[in-house]
């Protein structure tokens, strides 16, 4: 790979115009080189892509014509900046904002690590002082879903900190190579939001490779923008789902201690809606989630099911 691999940026946009639009601003600061942004819209409704289109003249639009997804819409952007000659893409959703230095650091870690198939940032609350949301997360076997992520809550890890191993890399913030790509595949349409990552660090792992949380490189997140915020009856449905999908794929189990696995994922998230300003809603979420585990439904959430 070159000395300054060629980066492209990929911001996944769904109706969230503002938020992308933040986001856009931000990369325009990006102090690396070779550096360019590539917007997938997802289908929106609220006139993102024109807003876009009209307001940022050197950013490539790839205009999907229906939501197709977290995996789907990282996809489509990731085929078209390899297509292009992008020799490294960061993902990014739209409700990032990111600092001037983020891109550097990541890819070093990854030019420095010949195992290495992803270098994530950290990723802060959007919120001062600032906090950690993300600075890498864990996959247990044993249970149904992830848990905290690491540092949770925490301040900032300092920039002079190292690059670490993670089990679990995030999507929101993510940089990966053409060749890495090549290798590991894309994200699996199927899980269509939430846990694709988790799918892919552990498709990495298989492949005898690894991910890495770069503390240097720095994002602030306002945490799941684009599906309502952590506690939506949006966001339980496909972790409960999709955490399960991927636990019986990775991880399988006994018949007894699958269902302790199961019951604790569901009571888990029953407990987060219960929780939430939404409780109605967010239990029909986790009713939703365990019919459709149950009867192997992926894909987007049917509207006619809810």
């Amino acid at each position: 790979m070159n000395a300054s691999p060629r980066v492209t940026a990929i911001v996944l946009s769904w109706n969230g115009c503002d938020r992308t639009l933040a986001c856009l601003r931000s990369l325009e600061a990006v102090t690396y080189a070779p550096f360019t942004v590539l917007v997938v819209d997802n289908g929106s409704s609220d006139g993102s892509a024109d807003a876009v289109a009209q307001g940022h003249l050197g950013v490539t639009l790839v205009r999907l014509p229906e939501n197709v997804g977290f995996a789907g819409g990282m996809n489509a952007g990731m085929e078209s900046a390899f297509a292009e000659g992008a020799d490294a893409v960061v993902l990014l959703n739209n409700d990032m904002e990111v600092d001037p230095g983020f891109v550097a650091p990541l890819a070093a870690a990854a030019s420095a690590d010949p195992a290495c198939a992803a270098a994530c940032s950290q990723i802060l609350f959007d919120v001062d002082p600032p906090r950690i949301w993300y600075a890498g997360a864990r996959f247990r076997r044993n249970r149904g879903h992830g848990g905290r992520n690491v540092g949770y809550g925490q301040p900032p890890l300092p920039q002079s900190a190292p690059a670490y191993l993670t089990d679990r890399a995030c999507g929101g913030a993510m940089y990966l190579t053409s060749e890495a790509f090549g290798r590991i595949g894309p994200f699996d349409e199927d899980l269509f939001a939430y846990a694709e990552d988790t799918d892919w660090s552990l498709r990495a792992q298989r492949s005898g490779l690894h991910c890495l949380v770069v503390p240097a490189s720095a994002v602030r997140h306002s945490v799941s923008g684009s599906s309502g915020g952590e506690s939506s009856p949006t966001s339980i449905y496909y972790s409960l789902r999709n955490s399960l999908v991927v636990a019986e794929r990775w991880a399988p189990l006994g018949p007894v201690r699958t269902w302790l696995r199961r019951l604790e994922a569901v009571s888990a998230y029953a407990v987060q809606a219960m929780l939430s300003g939404r409780r109605a809603d967010g239990m029909s979420a986790v009713r939703a989630a365990w019919r459709d585990f149950r009867h192997g439904q992926l894909g987007p959430r049917s509207t006619q099911r809810i």
